[in-house]
């Protein structure tokens, strides 16, 4: 199992993990795994290990305006329509 990294080099990196994600936003591993699933989060995919990396700003700013829009009543359809998403 790999080593947490600490806040600091988190809120430093131009990218992260989903786990990483999960600590800076206080959302649940499952909802952003969705989330990724459905395409409303970007995500670059190293080969080498297969691993999903965000971008961390553009991310955590998309991530806050999903749970705004929720907050306010709006479905995943709508979410994705008010993202400019195709269905």
């Amino acid at each position: 199992m790999s080593r947490q990294r600490s806040m600091e080099t988190i809120l430093n990196s131009e990218f992260v993990s989903i786990g990483e994600l999960v600590r800076l936003t206080d959302s649940r591993y499952s909802t952003l795994k969705f989330y990724t699933e459905e395409g409303m989060l970007p995500f670059e995919q190293a080969e080498e290990n297969l691993t999903r990396r965000y971008n961390r700003e553009v991310t955590v700013a998309r991530i806050l305006l999903i749970k705004e829009l929720k907050a306010k009543g709006l479905s995943i359809p709508q979410i994705k329509d008010t993202l400019g998403m195709d269905q």
